[in-house]
């Protein structure tokens, strides 16, 4: 029920017309800072969700591998240039983006614990690889790519998806050099 208070009030908190127009005037802070936020909005209120519709994402996502596809695919769609774009100026994108993510975290809530070792790593890769084609086609770009943003902008969120990308590497590379015997 906590989770769910919490989930609750960031959602206030994020919903509250000053704090969407400061997270969505600094490219970054959109994509890096309130996509995350409005996840981990739904990923706290998938505890009560889920408890309350156990049959139907039980039946519905047995394995994990269809919450998780979608997941996959609300965060490819909202990595894509011109979604955000649209979102910053199409009053019902916008009202998407706000009911999609925490969707999305709910679903990743209920498949990460049902998903088998070799779809968690198969999602982990993934993201790495897509990270590091963002980072790429956001410093790299010799055009603005967002209509929105200036280059400056979108050359830092490139540099934030590489720092992203190179901390997932750095995991791995933990991960393979650290005896995992020693957990239980």
């Amino acid at each position: 029920m906590r989770q769910t208070i919490y989930g609750t009030v960031l959602y206030i908190i994020l919903i509250i017309p000053p704090v969407i127009s400061l997270l969505e005037s600094v490219m970054i802070l959109h994509m890096l800072v309130q996509f995350p936020l409005l996840m981990i909005v739904g990923y706290l209120w998938g505890k009560s969700i889920l408890e309350k519709y156990d049959h139907f994402f039980t039946k519905w996502n047995t394995t994990g591998v269809a919450g998780i596809l979608v997941v996959f695919i609300m965060t490819t769609y909202w990595m894509i240039p011109r979604t955000m774009d649209e979102a910053l100026s199409i009053w019902y994108i916008e009202l998407f983006k706000f009911i999609s993510l925490p969707l999305a975290g709910l679903l990743l809530r209920d498949s990460l614990g049902k998903l088998q070792i070799v779809g968690k790593v198969f999602l982990f890769l993934n993201y790495i690889s897509m990270f590091g084609l963002m980072a790429w086609l956001y410093i790299d770009s010799p055009i603005q790519v967002c209509n929105n943003y200036l280059e400056i902008e979108q050359q830092t969120l490139g540099w934030g998806f590489l720092v992203i990308t190179a901390g997932m590497v750095l995991y791995i590379v933990q991960m393979a050099f650290i005896d995992q015997s020693e957990k239980a």
